[in-house]
């Protein structure tokens, strides 16, 4: 009951916000680095998939992130309306202006989920990729980044990414406990977003094929 209770009480769901956004916060470092295998060629990158299937954890990771996905959004969503509700008619008063990621936050989470449903399709599934042969990761990444508009919509997400990272680090950080600043949410969206869009440019502009 007293979980309960904690949950539904407003430092409750941000809490839940936080430690499931850690998660999925250390789930996307693990992903960029295993991404930047591309680097090393062919073998490499194809020998890290079979790895990660070989030890079994791709699908308690994937149940792990959904379930992650599932209780953020829920959080979010019940803060957000919460929020709505708390101003009730004083909501005519002028609108605080925050940072460019904070008010974007909402746009952001929907950007990176439509992204997600498509890179799942593309690079998972494989039905929306142009080479979209089982296990050969490299082939297919390179055949997906060879085009401008997946290298674009890519980009886009990528960015989105960026700015979610960057409010949501400073905000996760002070909701567990931990005194940060700005500069430090910034500068780990830059290293996340330089890492994962080293690999589309390199493919696009030849240095990896």
């Amino acid at each position: 009951m007293d979980t309960i209770r904690l949950y539904r009480s407003t430092i409750g769901k941000k809490a839940v916000m936080a430690v499931t956004g850690a998660a999925l916060f250390l789930y996307v470092v693990a992903h960029m680095i295993g991404n930047l295998a591309v680097f090393a060629g062919p073998g490499a990158l194809d020998a890290y998939g079979r790895w990660l299937r070989a030890i079994g954890v791709v699908w308690p990771v994937r149940v792990g992130l959904l379930a992650c996905v599932v209780l953020h959004f829920v959080a979010a969503y019940q803060l957000t309306a919460r929020a709505r509700r708390a101003r009730g008619r004083y909501e005519h008063r002028r609108v605080v202006q925050g940072s460019y990621a904070a008010r974007t936050m909402r746009w952001g989470g929907v950007i990176i989920a439509l992204f997600v449903v498509y890179h799942l399709l593309d690079l998972t599934v494989g039905v929306l990729n142009p080479h979209g042969v089982e296990g050969a990761i490299h082939a297919n990444v390179v055949a997906d980044f060879q085009r401008w508009y997946v290298v674009l919509a890519y980009a886009v997400a990528v960015l989105a990414l960026g700015f979610h990272l960057r409010h949501g680090v400073w905000s996760a950080t002070r909701t567990l406990g931990v005194t940060t600043s700005r500069v430090l949410g910034l500068g780990v969206a830059v290293v996340i977003c330089a890492g994962f869009l080293s690999v589309p440019f390199a493919v696009f502009t030849g240095l990896v094929s």
